[in-house]
Order: structure tokens, then sequence, then C-alpha cells
């Protein structure tokens, strides 16, 4: 067996070395571990057993995602922690959407060549983002692919299992004329158009950890911040009120997203002065010479996610987000349109 061993470590593929990975990811994955977990790493399978009493339709639901060329500013940048944490939060924020609580999570970690300090980095990131969205992560898969990655390269993606009650699923067709809806702050970039912002930034030949004014911080910081997890402030805000609507503001910005929770006929009238939008928004239109629609469709401009309400329950809707840690607030309103789902003004 050793001589198996021998020569596949000579075509690239260290295996001892995915066992110590194995080894220093435990810590981490202990973590996450919540009532349900059957199993522990090492299995063929992760196992989880569900909780479904009280509930009377059960229903489960998945979401996967990668970090995407977010990734090229942690292996610049040789910061590895924060982006399990963007690719816990691009799939548990998509699950949310219908008011399914995150159940637990798996990756997939491909790399060119496995160093076991650095995988169990990028697990602690993982195991991180599942602390906050209050799911386990059950398992995962680490590749090592010499000849499809440079030695440095690796990609990071996953994906999550929740559950919710069917008769408290989000109901978009409850969604009528004078509903408002309200803005979950993001965090930055979140996860989406690092393609566009590494062109603009020319990223590969600035220096990431110069002091910026205009962000106050450096730039690379800034590029790095990790994607906000809405889990919580999101499920407390369906338990205080009625949320007729959620969108997950990624790539494709306002104008893909938000009709994807509106009905037809019904547009989304968006207060541009009302949003928060963080420096760097405005760093990339200023440097890449981009306009106003353009950033909205590409970038979340502050805005990681949006929730319709009935105008009555804004306020409490608003209260039981902040009492999360959520600083939300209105951002528009639901108006009769049948040529566009989403109007800037």
């Amino acid at each position: 067996m050793a001589s198996f061993s021998e020569r596949y470590k000579s075509a690239g593929v260290d295996i001892e070395a995915g066992y110590e990975g194995v080894k220093q990811m435990g810590k981490h994955v202990a973590r996450t571990k919540i009532d349900g977990v059957v199993s522990g790493l090492g299995g063929f399978g992760g196992l989880f057993a569900p909780n479904i009493s009280g509930m009377s339709e059960p229903i489960l639901v998945s979401g996967t995602d990668g970090v995407g060329t977010k990734l090229r500013l942690a292996i610049l940048m040789d910061k590895h922690d924060t982006v399990g944490i963007d690719c816990v939060a691009m799939c548990v924020n998509d699950i949310i959407c219908c008011g399914a609580k995150p159940l637990f999570f798996l990756d997939y970690i491909a790399l060119g060549k496995n160093i076991p300090e650095k995988v169990a980095t990028l697990v602690s990131g993982i195991a991180e983002g599942c602390v906050q969205s209050g799911c386990a992560l059950v398992g995962g898969e680490t590749a090592e692919m010499p000849g499809m990655y440079q030695a440095e390269d690796y990609d990071l993606a996953g994906f999550a299992v929740g559950m919710v009650d069917k008769p408290k699923m989000v109901d978009t067709s409850t969604i009528t004329a004078g509903d408002v809806m309200i803005a979950l702050p993001s965090s930055g970039l979140h996860s989406n158009g690092f393609s566009l912002v590494r062109k603009i930034l020319d990223v590969e030949n600035a220096d990431l950890k110069a002091y910026n004014d205009h962000l106050g911080m450096s730039l690379g910081e800034a590029l790095l911040t990790p994607t906000k997890i809405y889990v919580k402030p999101v499920l407390a805000c369906m338990d205080a009120v009625t949320v007729k609507g959620v969108s997950h503001i990624t790539g494709g910005g306002f104008f893909e997203n938000i009709p994807r929770a509106l009905p037809k006929g019904l547009c989304a009238k968006i207060d541009v002065a009302s949003l928060q939008i963080p420096p760097i928004f405005t760093l990339l239109a200023k440097e890449g010479d981009i306009p106003q629609a353009e950033c909205f469709n590409t970038f979340n401009m502050g805005v990681g996610m949006t929730l319709t309400v009935n105008k009555a329950d804004a306020d409490a809707a608003i209260a039981a987000l902040k009492a999360e840690g959520c600083d939300a607030y209105i951002c528009g309103e639901v108006i009769a349109n049948d040529e566009a789902q989403v109007v800037l003004c």
C-alpha cells in the first residue's frame, strides 16, 4: 500500500497531507455541531436527523454556490480565513428566501497542492459561516488536482440543506401594490461581480495592503470583507410579521434578483437616495466609469437582501431585524407596473 501512495505522491497527490488536513479541521467542524448531527467526519456521507415535530408538511430546501473569482483576492493576499464564510453565506442566504431554516452544510475544496494548514484555515471560515447561520458542517471533500490548478490555486464551493413547514413558506403571490420593501445592508461586495472588479482595479498589479483614504481601510481588506449572513435576522423577522417576499441580491444586482420575488404586474420602486451605499461601490463606479443602471445590474450597492412586507408591519419587521443586529430600513415600495419590475427613483 505504501508503494502506491508514494507513486501517487510522485504524481502530485499527497494522501498523507489529506489525512493531516482532516485532522486539523476537526476542531473547526466541532464548533458547528447542533442537535440532529448523527455522524462525525470520516464516513462516506454526512448523517443528519431533522426534527420535524410540530410541522404539518416539512419540505427540504437546498442551495448550492461557490465564491467565484473573489478567491483570487484571497490567493493574492494569502488570506484564507474568510472566504469560507462567503461560501456558506451564498448558499444559506438563498434558502432562507422561502423561509427555510438551514440544517447542514457540505463543502468542496479543489486545489493544486494540499497544504493541511491552508485547508484547515479555509474550513475555519466555513465553520464560522455555519455557526453564524445555525447549521452544522457535516462533511465535505478536499481534492488535490495538480495539472488542473497551479500549486497556490484553489476553488471552493458547497451546498446547504434546510427545512420549512409548507404552510409557513414565503408566499410571493400575496404581495400587492402599497407593500413596502426593507433593505438589509450588505457588508460590501459580498461574492459577486469580482471579474469586473478585478479588471477595473487591476488587482494583479495593485498594492492591496496599502491604506486607502476613500475606503477607510486597505483595498484588499475592503474586497475580502465576507458576505453578510442574514439567516438569524430574517427568521426572527418572519416570527414577528408576515414576510411576503425575500430577494437575495447577488450577481445580476437589483434588476435580476428583486423580480424573482415579485408577481407579474408589480414593480419595486427603489428610492436610491435612501440607500446606504458603501464607499467600495462609489470607487468602482468612478474608476470603471460605470453608469448607475449598470451598477445596480451588477452589484448589490449596499443592499444584500430585501424583504417585502405590508406597510402596517414595516415598523415591527425593522424592530425584529435590528434586535438581531441588522440595521434594516425602508428602501422602496411596490407599485403596479406592467412594463418594468424594478425602477430607480
